[in-house]
């Protein structure tokens, strides 16, 4: 397993684990009182210098909304996210890369990859609505996405391979730079 892998695994089970008690208003100091005190800030530092892309970044912060309400339309911590605005926050609060609203949009203006390429931070899609693209999701590793799922829920981390999210899986999708973005919109 490659190191970006294992600690982006690593840091979505302690993410899981303390989501139970996850309170978004305190949620970041109860988070580093716990890391700090397992001794895996310093950890976290050196993943980001260590680690070419910004994609471990990108994979924290979006851990950092797990249990944000689901809200169509929405697209901030506040009010809670849908599945296309939690993915479009995320890219651009993380690498400043601004992707179309829409879930079919971010697809039409992403690279597709095979789902053996998948890396943290690509996008998962999903036939949820009896069309191709109508749903997306960050991918984190170890077959796992992390996405804002439908009214009544929370953002939360799902596993692909459960029956539900593999009969659905619509493909795969990389994010390029903001200047491919830019001719997309």
């Amino acid at each position: 397993m490659l190191p970006v892998m294992r600690i982006s695994v690593l840091l979505l089970t302690l993410l899981l684990a303390f989501s139970a008690h996850a309170n978004p208003a305190g949620q970041g100091d109860d988070m580093d009182h716990f890391l700090a005190e397992k001794g895996l800030l310093g950890k976290i530092g050196q993943m980001g210098q260590n680690v070419g892309s910004k994609a471990s970044e990108l994979v924290v912060t979006a851990m950092g909304a797990l249990g944000v309400p689901y809200r169509r339309g929405g697209n901030n911590y506040e009010t809670g996210f849908d599945c296309s605005g939690f993915v479009r926050t995320m890219y651009e609060q993380t690498l400043g890369l601004m992707l179309p609203r829409r879930a079919e949009q971010q697809a039409a203006a992403t690279e597709k990859i095979d789902r053996s390429e998948l890396q943290p931070g690509d996008l998962v899609f999903f036939n949820t609505m009896r069309r191709a693209f109508s749903h997306v999701g960050i991918y984190v590793g170890d077959n796992k996405f992390i996405h804002s799922p439908k009214p009544g829920a929370e953002v939360r981390v799902e596993d692909m391979r459960i029956s539900y999210w593999s009969r659905r899986f619509d493909g795969a999708r990389r994010v390029p730079d903001q200047s491919a973005l830019a001719q997309t919109e």
